[in-house]
């Protein structure tokens, strides 16, 4: 059995998938859906692009300095 694939976006209402364009595919064809979903936009967006460290903030705040101080160490300053 021969299988084609391409990308089409949709939203999601209900238990039904609204596309945002044709599929041309006939009515009733069988299709395998994988659900990929997009970043929101706004604090909801920042926290779900976080992942695992969306709880420990302070944690990620510390590392991120240590890390910007780590890279600092051992570069020669930059002259204008």
């Amino acid at each position: 059995m021969a299988t084609t694939s391409h990308t089409l976006q949709g939203v999601i209402k209900g238990r039904t998938i609204e596309l945002t364009e044709d599929s041309g595919l006939p009515d009733g064809q069988q299709v395998s859906v994988v659900l990929l979903t997009q970043a929101g936009v706004g604090m909801d967006g920042i926290i779900e692009s976080a992942g695992a460290c969306a709880d420990e903030a302070d944690d990620l705040d510390q590392f991120l300095e240590w890390s910007r101080q780590q890279r600092k160490s051992g570069r020669a300053p930059i002259e204008p």
